[in-house]
C-alpha cells in the first residue's frame, strides 16, 4: 500500500458521505454569522471578516444560577463562593494501584522526592501544598494536585513531575482520576470474595479501583474468589474500556456490552434448555446476581464542569428531565440483580436532585421495603460531605412545578410523578398509552430522534459531556410559546400559574433522603457528586413490576408492553427493547437462548443437534453471518460459531496436545490448573495465537453464560498467559511463549526455562534488550543460559550481587520474559516498561556503579554491537540476534 496520512474516523466518514472536512483550516473565512447592525465600519467587508481571537469558554448560565438557587444545593451566604470554584480549573488527582509490585516504591517517590521539590509551585489560594495526599483515601493512595491538566502540560518546571504521571499511568501503577470519582467505590465496601457488577463502566477508571480492591491481599500465584462484570452500552467505549482495564493484567475480568437496563439475567430456572441436577451442581450456581452493584449512571454531568466548561454553555434544567427514566430503570435493573444483603451504590456527577435524590426516592418507593438507604455517614469521617435533599421543585419550559397534579397533560409523558418529591400523587396518573407514545415521540425528536436509553453515553467524570449535552440541550428549553401554554393551561386547570412556583406548596420526600451523600466542589476543591448507598433487606416483591409504586403506573406498564410487541411496521419508539438482549419487564426465555451444537461441544455436552437448529444455521450463514463461522470440514459447510454479530465467540481451550506440551516445556506445576481454566477466541487450535486464564469465578460464570444460552455479549474477558511464538528454524520444542501479563500467576509454578541474574546483568539485559552469552558480566550465568531449550524463559533478579544457584520466587520477585537464541538472550518487554523497571532498581539500589572487569565488559559489549553492525563479522551471530530483536518487536506490537 502507498504512504500517506491516515484519516481520522470524522474525516473517513465526511469522504464517504461527500462532505467537506470540516476541520480544514480555511484560509479565506467567510462570514458564517449575520450581521446584527452593530458593525460601523463603512470600509469593512460584508462577506468576510478577519480571523479572530481565541476567546475562552463562557462561564456563566443565567439559567443554571436561577435553578441552584431555587433548589437551594448550598446556602446564600456560600452562593458567591460555590459560583467562583466552578469558574476555575479543576485540580488534577490520580491514584497509585495498590495491587502494583512497586506501588510502595512510587509512594515513596512521592513522598519523598516530589512533596519537597514542588513545595515552591503552590499557586492557589485553595491549597497551601502543590501534591498532597488525599486525607479520606485510605494509605495515602489516591494523591491530589494543585495544578490543572492544563498547567501539567505547559508549566516546564513540572515537566518531570509531568514525564513521571504519563510513564506510570501507562505502565499501570497509577490511575489518573478526578478525586471524587473514586468515592463510589469504596462506598461498596468490597471484599475479595465478591462478584461485582460495574452497570455502566466506560471508561474504567472505577472499574480498575474495584480490580484493585478484589486483588489487594492475594497471594503470589493465586487469584481472589470475586470478579468483576464491567458492562457498558456503547461498544467503542468498551474498547476504552478495555484498554483502560489492561494495565491491571487480571484473570478476574468480564467486559460486556448491554444496555445497563436490559443487562441478562442468565437464569437456568426459566431457561428452555433442560439441565440436569448434576450439571447444576458442576456449574456451582444457576443465576447471575451479584454481591455488589456499582450503579454509576448516565447524567447531565454538570458536576464536571471545572473540567468540562462548555457545559456551561450547553446546560439547561430539561436535560435532567430527560434523562430521569433511564437513571430509574437503570438502578431498578441493578436491584433486580443484586443479592439479598447486597450493597448497591447509585452515584452521578451531576447536582440535579432530579437525577439524584428523585430517583434514589423512586427506587425505595418500587422496592417496597426490600431496599434500605444506608446512613454511611461514619464511614470515610475526613471525606467532607453534605447531606441528601428533602424537597426540590421542577423546571419545565420555563415554569417551576412544585407538584405532579398541575403539570399540563400534553407534558406528562416528560414529566413523570417520580420526579417529584411527594408520592401523594400516584392514583391520580390517568395517561393513555397512546398519550404516553406522542410525548415520548415528541421527546425523541427534540434529541435529534435518537433514543435516551439506548444511545445515551455515560458523561461521568471521567467522560467529556459534549455529546451528550448536545443530544439533550434541547430537551425541556424554554421559549415565549410553551410557556404562555403552560401558564394558560395552568390557569384554567386546578392551579394559577403563580401557584407554581409558590414555595408553600414545595412537597417534601417521606424517604430519609438525607442519608444520601453530596459533594460540592468548594469544600474540598473539588468537582461534585452524589452518593446513595442501598442494601437489599428481602426479594423483591412479585409484583414490583407492574406496580411501580404507581408511579410511572399505566405509562410504563402499558409502554413496556408495546415495546416487548413486535413491531410490524419497523420502526421503534424510545426505549424499545432489542430484539438480542433481555427486557426488565420478562424473564421468559426466547428461541435465542438454545444452545447449537458448538456451543454444547465446548462444554462437553452431548449432540442435542436437530434439523431444525441446522436450517436456522445454514439461513443464518446465508444471511451473512459468514464472518462468524468456520469451516467444518464436511464439504465446506458453515456453522455459526456465536450469538453475538460482531464479536468473537468465547471458547475453553481443550487441546491436550498443546496444553501438556507448554506445561512440560515450562516445568509448570502440576498443582496450577490449566485445564478448564484456558479461553480462546478462535474455533481452529491450530490458528490461535492468544491464550487466555480465566479464575474460577470467571470460569463459572462462563459455564452459566453457554448453559443460558450466552445471553452475555462479552467483549473481553481474562489474563493473556501464552502468545503463539516460534522460532523460524524450528528449533523451539513449544510454539507458546509466556506473556508479560500472565508471568505473575505462573511464576511461582514455573521449574524449566527459568534463571536468577546479578543485579549487573539484569540491568545490562533492561539497557541493552539483546546480549550474547559470553558478554554478561556472570560468566556462569551465561553458561547457564546457553544450556537453556531453544525459545522462551524467565529471568529474575538474584539476591545480591551474584546469580542463585537455587530459584526462588516470592511476592517481591522481580521477573523478565526473555527468549533464547544460539548465541545470546533477549528481552520480550517493551521499551516503556524496561524504562521503569530500570527507573525502579536504580530507585530501590541506587544507580549502577561497577567494577573495573564490568565496566570493561560493559564497553566490550558496546564495541562488539558497533563492530558487527559495521563490518558484518560473524554472520550466523549477527543473524541470530536480529532474530531474536525480532521476535522482541513482534512480542510489542501484540
Amino acid at each position: 500500500m502507498g504512504g500517506g496520512q491516515k484519516r481520522g474516523r470524522t474525516q473517513r466518514r465526511h469522504f464517504k458521505q461527500n462532505r467537506d472536512n470540516v476541520w480544514k483550516h480555511n484560509s479565506n473565512p467567510k462570514k458564517t454569522r449575520p450581521d446584527d447592525g452593530t458593525n460601523n465600519d463603512p470600509n469593512s467587508n460584508p462577506d468576510s471578516i478577519p480571523n479572530q481571537k481565541w476567546e475562552p469558554f463562557i462561564s456563566q448560565n443565567p439559567g443554571f444560577e436561577e435553578y441552584y438557587k431555587v433548589q437551594c444545593i448550598v446556602s446564600t451566604e456560600e452562593w458567591e463562593e460555590f459560583m467562583s470554584l466552578l469558574r476555575k480549573p479543576l485540580p488534577a488527582a490520580f491514584r497509585i494501584n495498590s495491587s502494583a509490585q512497586f506501588y510502595q516504591d512510587v509512594r515513596m517517590q512521592l513522598e519523598n522526592d516530589f512533596m519537597k521539590s514542588l513545595e515552591a509551585e503552590a499557586n492557589n489560594e485553595h491549597e497551601s501544598e502543590a501534591i498532597r495526599p488525599l486525607p479520606w483515601y485510605p494509605d495515602n493512595l489516591a494523591w491530589h494536585l494543585n495544578f490543572s491538566r492544563m498547567q501539567l502540560r505547559k508549566n516546564q518546571t513540572l515537566e518531570r513531575f509531568h514525564e513521571f504521571l504519563k510513564q506510570e499511568n501507562e505502565v499501570g501503577n497509577i490511575t489518573r482520576q478526578e478525586a471524587v470519582s473514586m468515592v463510589p467505590p469504596l462506598f461498596l465496601d468490597v471484599l475479595p470474595h465478591h462478584h461485582v457488577l460495574d452497570m455502566c463502566a466506560a471508561p474504567g477508571s472505577k472499574t480498575f479501583q474495584l480490580l484493585e480492591i478484589i486483588h489487594q491481599t492475594k497471594e503470589p500465584g493465586l487469584l481472589p474468589d470475586g470478579l468483576v462484570i464491567a458492562n457498558d452500552v456503547d461498544v467503542q467505549r468498551c474498547n476504552l474500556l478495555i484498554h483502560q482495564t489492561k494495565r491491571m493484567c487480571s484473570a478476574n475480568l468480564i467486559v460486556t456490552n448491554h444496555e445497563a437496563q436490559y443487562f441478562p439475567s442468565c437464569s437456568l430456572n426459566k431457561c428452555s434448555v433442560e439441565i440436569s441436577e448434576e450439571e447444576k451442581g458442576e456449574l456451582g450456581k444457576s443465576v447471575l446476581q451479584f454481591d455488589r452493584v456499582l450503579c454509576d449512571v448516565p447524567c447531565s454531568g454538570d458536576g464536571t464542569l471545572r473540567k468540562a466548561p462548555d457545559i456551561w454553555r450547553k446546560w439547561n434544567a430539561g436535560m435532567g428531565n430527560g434523562l430521569h427514566r433511564l437513571q430509574v430503570e437503570i438502578a431498578m435493573r441493578g436491584i433486580t440483580l443484586l443479592k439479598v444483603g447486597g450493597r448497591m451504590v447509585y452515584s452521578t456527577c451531576s447536582m440535579n436532585p432530579v437525577e439524584n435524590e428523585a430517583v434514589v426516592a423512586e427506587i425505595l418507593r418500587r422496592s417496597k421495603g426490600t431496599v434500605e438507604l444506608l446512613d454511611v455517614s461514619s464511614e470515610l469521617p475526613q471525606l467532607v460531605r453534605r447531606q441528601g435533599l428533602k424537597t426540590w421543585k421542577i423546571r419545565d419550559r420555563g415554569l417551576w412545578l412544585a407538584s405532579y397534579k398541575i403539570v399540563p397533560k400534553y407534558r406528562r409523558g416528560v414529566i413523570l410523578p417520580s420526579m417529584f418529591p411527594s408520592d401523594e400523587n400516584c392514583d391520580e396518573v390517568e395517561v393513555s398509552n397512546d398519550g404516553a407514545q406522542e410525548d415520548l415521540m415528541a421527546l425523541d425528536s427534540n434529541i435529534g430522534g435518537e433514543s435516551i436509553s439506548g444511545t445515551i453515553t455515560q458523561p461521568s467524570s471521567e467522560i467529556e459531556n459534549e455529546k451528550n449535552s448536545e443530544n439533550l440541550e434541547n430537551i425541556g428549553t424554554s421559549a415565549d410559546d410553551d410557556k404562555a401554554a403552560v401558564q394558560t393551561e395552568a390557569s384554567n386547570g386546578s392551579a394559577s400559574a403563580e401557584a407554581i412556583g409558590d414555595d408553600s406548596k414545595v412537597e417534601v420526600s417521606r424517604f430519609p433522603l438525607e442519608r444520601c451523600m453530596r459533594i460540592v466542589p468548594h469544600d474540598q476543591n473539588s468537582g461534585a457528586f452524589f452518593i446513595a448507598v442501598l442494601q437489599k433487606t428481602s426479594p423483591l416483591k412479585e409484583d414490583y413490576k407492574n406496580q411501580s409504586s404507581k408511579n410511572i403506573c399505566k405509562i410504563s406498564r402499558n409502554m413496556s408492553k408495546n415495546l416487548l410487541d413486535e413491531d410490524q411496521s419497523g420502526t421503534k419508539l424510545s426505549g424499545d427493547v432489542p430484539h438480542d438482549q433481555e427486557p426488565v419487564t420478562t424473564e421468559q426465555a426466547s428461541d435465542d437462548s438454545k444452545m447449537d451444537k458448538n456451543q454444547l461441544a465446548a462444554l462437553g455436552s452431548k449432540d442435542v443437534g436437530s434439523e431444525d437448529n441446522k436450517e436456522k444455521e445454514k439461513e443464518e450463514c446465508d444471511n451473512g453471518e459468514k464472518g462468524h463461522a468456520e469451516l467444518n470440514g464436511s464439504k465446506g459447510r458453515l456453522q455459526t460459531q456465536g450469538k453475538w454479530k460482531g464479536v468473537d465467540p468465547v471458547l475453553f481451550f481443550k487441546d491436550e496436545a498443546t496444553i501438556n506440551s507448554i506445561r512440560s516445556f515450562y516445568g509448570i506445576s502440576e498443582s496450577f490448573p490449566l485445564e478448564g481454566h484456558l479461553v480462546t477466541r478462535n474455533h481452529d487450535a491450530n490458528h490461535v495465537k492468544r491464550i487466555y486464564y480465566v479464575s474460577k469465578s470467571v470460569h463459572d460464570i462462563l459455564q452459566l453464560n453457554f448453559q443460558a444460552g450466552q445471553k452475555l455479549k462479552i467483549t473481553s474477558l481474562g489474563l493473556k498467559v501464552f502468545e503463539r511464538q516460534g522460532s523460524k528454524d524450528g528449533t523451539s520444542p513449544c510454539f507458546f511463549r509466556l506473556s508479560s501479563e500472565g508471568l505473575p500467576l505462573l511464576l511461582p509454578y514455573i521449574s524449566k526455562q527459568i534463571l536468577s541474574a546479578s543485579l549487573a546483568d539484569f540491568r545490562h539485559l533492561l539497557q541493552y534488550r539483546t546480549i550474547k552469552f559470553a558478554d554478561f558480566v556472570d560468566a556462569k550465568f551465561g553458561e547457564k543460559a546457553s544450556e537453556l531449550m531453544p525459545g522462551c524463559c524467565v529471568v529474575i533478579l538474584g539476591e545480591g550481587k551474584g546469580s542463585a544457584d537455587k530459584v526462588e520466587v516470592d511476592a517481591s520477585t522481580i521477573a523478565i520474559v526473555c527468549w533464547k537464541g544460539r548465541t545470546n538472550l533477549c528481552i520480550m518487554v517493551s521499551e516503556l516498561d524496561g524504562k521503569e523497571l530500570l527507573e525502579r532498581l536504580s530507585a530501590r539500589f541506587g544507580r549502577e556503579k561497577g567494577s573495573a572487569r564490568e565496566e570493561e565488559k560493559n564497553g566490550d559489549l558496546v564495541i562488539d554491537t558497533v563492530e558487527n553492525q559495521e563490518l558484518g563479522e560473524l554472520n550466523e551471530e549477527a543473524k541470530d540476534i536480529d532474530e531474536s530483536k525480532a521476535v522482541s518487536e513482534e512480542t510489542v506490537t501484540s
